[in-house]
């Protein structure tokens, strides 16, 4: 039986919040071509204007070889925006006073302070002492110096996120903090920082402080036997071009429960609770009268924290800079699409996105389940589709 949701938002007519119905239709259309070319099996797309929710559709489906279709309430791995989540999860912790950004994280962590720094090729064999400590901000912005180690091992063998940032502080970080943006592992130690400054599980400390007051009732770290039937399947691309299951490992091992709460990667959800979490953004910090954040910490969390120049900016991605813990676009010109300076998200690598745009009152999520993401095009002619509805 299908499965009645509860949206976060009404549904409005495209027109009464700035939006051309035709010109919205065409994201129907983008995804309608890529499933016919077997691209993708199926997603959900959701567009938020001014408060209404002007388009909502489910497309193909979520289990292709038994013909389940994507229903509004399929769940999906949303893999690295779960690092929007722990981002979050710490600001949190930081307007109650418990550290400042600046702050270094071996205070918590004391692990932290027996780092060492790589050296480069070619030099002295040894590591080399930090410049400085690594301090929260680093962590938040990707800039601690850290590479993406030992993430799976900790996922695969049952590691606590205590063992995790032990083992990870055994090895010598990739380059001296501060220095560089790269995506790493910094928000994973992120999740085991909110445990040790909280005294709770990291995963219960997001469902109390922000699933549960916000009405998240799908959004965890595992989905429970109850639900299983509603976990979308993850699908690639082989060298024929034909649609087949993703045997990855980040397709699997989403219906037991895990002793590593991933919070870098690790979250599933659904399209009506992590656009509840989007709108609190959106809306400065709060939704449906729960506060997560104030006015002020979510300018912060959103405003480009990169000097210009930084070579940062490649890495996030062309026109983005970063914030603590979402990419922010700096300049519509080098992104080559359309958007607006300051609109912030992230995606994860099973293809799902959130795009949040103060300047527009705009949000456009996008969920699909398809490996890997590295290649694929039809995120942004989704986004493009959207944006181009505004008139």
């Amino acid at each position: 039986m299908k499965r009645a949701m509860k949206w976060p938002v009404r549904r409005v007519p495209p027109e009464s919040v700035g939006l051309d119905a035709t010109r919205l239709a065409r994201i129907g259309d983008v995804m309608q071509r890529a499933m016919a070319a077997q691209q993708v099996a199926g997603g959900i797309v959701t567009v938020v204007r001014r408060g209404g929710l002007a388009y909502r559709e489910c497309f193909g489906y979520a289990d292709v070889e038994n013909r389940r279709p994507m229903r509004e309430d399929t769940i999906f791995r949303i893999h690295s925006m779960t690092k929007i989540v722990t981002s979050v999860a710490v600001l949190m912790l930081f307007e109650e006073g418990h550290f400042l950004l600046a702050d270094p994280v071996k205070k918590w962590i004391p692990e932290f302070g027996k780092l060492k720094v790589a050296p480069r090729p070619g030099a002295n064999r040894k590591p080399v002492p930090l410049r400085r400590d690594v301090t929260v901000h680093d962590l938040l912005t990707h800039t601690a110096g850290l590479g993406y180690d030992l993430v799976m091992q900790a996922r695969d063998e049952g590691w606590t996120q205590e063992k995790f940032v032990r083992e990870l502080c055994k090895l010598p970080l990739e380059r001296q903090p501060g220095v560089q943006w790269e995506y790493s592992a910094a928000t994973n130690v992120l999740g085991r920082f909110v445990e040790v400054v909280s005294g709770e599980p990291f995963d219960s400390f997001l469902q109390r402080r922000i699933f549960q007051p916000l009405g998240m009732t799908d959004t965890d770290f595992w989905v429970p036997p109850k639900k299983a039937g509603r976990l979308a399947q993850v699908y690639t691309t082989n060298d024929r071009k034909e649609l087949v299951l993703a045997t990855a490992p980040a397709a699997q091992g989403y219906l037991k429960k895990r002793v590593f709460k991933n919070g870098g990667g690790g979250l599933v959800s659904t399209t009506s609770d992590f656009l509840r979490f989007a709108l609190a953004l959106l809306n400065d910090g709060a939704w449906n009268g729960v506060r997560l954040l104030g006015r002020k910490t979510v300018a912060l969390m959103t405003a480009d924290q990169l000097p210009a120049g930084h070579p940062a900016m490649q890495a996030a991605g062309r026109g983005f800079g970063f914030g603590l813990g979402v990419s922010v676009l700096r300049t519509l010109g080098e992104g080559k699409q359309l958007g607006s300076v300051g609109e912030y998200g992230w995606g994860g690598t099973s293809c799902t996105q959130v795009w949040i745009d103060p300047s527009e009152q705009t949000i456009v999520l996008l969920m699909l389940q398809h490996l890997p993401k590295g290649r694929y095009t039809l995120m942004d002619q989704v986004k493009t589709a959207a944006y181009g509805a505004i008139v």
